[in-house]
């Protein structure tokens, strides 16, 4: 569009607006390089904007140039873009009229070679291993016999095929398939996401927490298999406290999850070997333990057989065991006559010993020593009375002769005292004669056990006691002979006899034998008691 000052100017050129120019500058640029590929080290990357785009800067070692990234073109792109990444950006490049400033637009972002991804893959690896995520003492060992298998993989790809079929041919267990992407934009996060779900599953849960985990995936290129390579993927399988096998592509392909996983399998197909054993395999081997079990059993039984044979010959008969003490009982039974009769020997003996101290002498002159000490304490028990109330009279009569000087209103209260002091000497003479009582008593009784402890009560039921010319009692007949003089005393008196033999029918004072002349035997005096008394008993 042509201004109106235009035809007044002096010269022919076309006059524009700031506007009008940047946008013809704009189309210019757009039509120019509508479709390129530029290569050149991220500069200044923050991650996405709120608004979702991402804006930073392509470089190299003269140029820089500003770049943005779409939200909806972010989303679909394999990589996300690194600070000091070396890509190759397609786009197409174009102005900003309010900064007149020029920009590449792209559509399409990747890795500049297979060299700046395995740059960056060393990066990370270093960095991870420094912070311990792949050191061995971190590993745990694979159970022997899982019963739940989780496994993280796509559920369209043939991984899971080929994982399912492998445990189905070798030991059927239960799996538990956690789908994720494994490829493209966000696979990362999905399969970060499904280790984590997994080790969260508690014992209460619908979904049976796994005894051990395959994170799975087909063989591709560096780019294919990127995404086991994010930090965020290698962090939860460090974390992971259920044993987990990394089977991502084929044995010559390497990504940092094999490094932090407990074991590494070269194929999906090898992490199902490793993770359950055969169970053809398990059943023959325990056939084959329970036939040498069974085989060892029988030939132990045959070596217990053997040896109780021999200790059976070598044992004695029942005979020989009870010979000995057969023998040791015949001659204690022998002995145990004897030992009976030197048993009631020695007890005679002692009971001997013992009944000779109990004579009748010593028991009456004890009571005669407990009369005398009894009657030598009741006269001192009168002579203290009596020198007792002498006391007291005398005081009394001080005590009479001090109150005489006491004014006439005391004297009734000394009339009463005197009183109470009668009294108390009554009570006084009263306790007295009741203590001589219980002493007489006590005496009495004492005199009736000595009176019943003597002979002369066994005389009047119609018993003698029969002595020799010694005055000593006589206990058996063995041994007088005949023409002894002896004496028989009875209840009333003593005679004295002569001993003769004793015969069937025969009258003693008929015998041939001429009168012996009698010897006269002494007349104990009134009082006297025998040396020696025996028992009547």
């Amino acid at each position: 569009m042509t201004s109106p000052i235009a035809q007044e100017s002096p010269t022919n050129l076309t006059e524009f607006s700031v506007s009008e120019l940047s946008g013809s500058i704009k189309r210019t640029m757009e039509n120019a390089f509508d479709h390129v590929r530029v290569r050149g080290e991220i500069s200044g990357y923050r991650g996405p904007h709120s608004s979702g785009h991402a804006y930073f800067s392509l470089k190299d070692d003269r140029s820089r140039i500003d770049a943005v990234i779409w939200k909806g073109t972010f989303s679909r792109l394999r990589f996300r873009p690194e600070e000091g990444m070396e890509v190759i950006a397609t786009g197409k490049i174009t102005t900003f009229p309010g900064s007149s400033k020029y920009q590449i637009v792209i559509e399409n972002l990747e890795p500049a070679g297979a060299g700046a991804l395995m740059a960056l893959l060393e990066e990370r690896r270093r960095k991870l291993g420094a912070e311990g995520l792949f050191d061995q003492d971190r590993k745990q060992p694979l159970p022997y016999l899982p019963r739940v298998i989780g496994v993280v993989t796509s559920p369209t790809g043939a991984v899971i095929r080929d994982i399912l079929h492998r445990i189905s041919d070798r030991f059927p267990v239960h799996v538990v398939l956690w789908p994720v992407k494994v490829q493209g934009e966000g696979s990362g996060e999905e399969v970060a996401a499904a280790i984590r779900g997994f080790n969260a599953l508690g014992p209460g849960d619908a979904i049976r927490r796994p005894d051990v985990l395959i994170v799975g995936r087909g063989g591709g290129s560096l780019e294919d298999l990127w995404s086991f390579n994010d930090e965020i993927v290698v962090r939860a399988a460090a974390e992971s406290r259920i044993p987990l096998i990394s089977a991502v592509g084929h044995e010559t392909d390497w990504t940092l999850l094999d490094h932090a996983a407990d074991v590494r399998a070269p194929t999906p197909t090898g992490a199902a070997e490793m993770a359950v054993p055969v169970k053809a395999d398990l059943d023959a081997q325990l056939a084959s333990l329970a036939a040498r079990l069974r085989g060892c059993a029988a030939r132990h039984m045959d070596h217990r057989k053997q040896a109780l044979r021999a200790l059976v010959r070598a044992l004695p008969s029942l005979d020989q065991l009870l010979a000995l003490p057969r023998r040791r009982f015949d001659e204690a039974a022998a002995g145990l006559g004897r030992g009976l009769e030197r048993t009631t020997v020695v007890k005679r003996r002692a009971f001997e010993r013992v009944s000779s101290g109990l004579r009748l002498d010593l028991l009456t002159g004890r009571l005669q020593q407990q009369r005398q000490a009894l009657n030598d304490r009741l006269l001192r028990a009168d002579r203290c009375l009596e020198r007792r109330a002498l006391s007291e009279r005398g005081r009394l009569s001080r005590f009479e002769a001090s109150l005489k000087s006491l004014p006439a209103r005391l004297l009734g209260q000394i009339q009463r005292e005197r009183q109470h002091l009668v009294a108390f000497g009554r009570h006084a003479d009263t306790a007295m004669s009741h203590t001589l009582a219980r002493s007489r008593s006590a005496i009495s009784a004492q005199d009736r056990v000595l009176q019943s402890l003597s002979y002369k009560n066994v005389l009047q039921r119609g018993f003698a006691v029969i002595r020799d010319e010694d005055n000593h009692p006589l206990i058996r007949a063995a041994g007088i002979g005949e023409g002894r003089a002896i004496s028989v005393e009875f209840a009333d008196g003593r005679i004295s006899a002569v001993t003769g033999s004793e015969a069937p029918g025969d009258d003693p004072s008929s015998s041939t034998r001429p009168p012996q002349p009698k010897k006269k035997l002494p007349k104990p005096e009134a009082g006297d008691q025998p040396a020696k008394q025996g028992t009547l008993f």
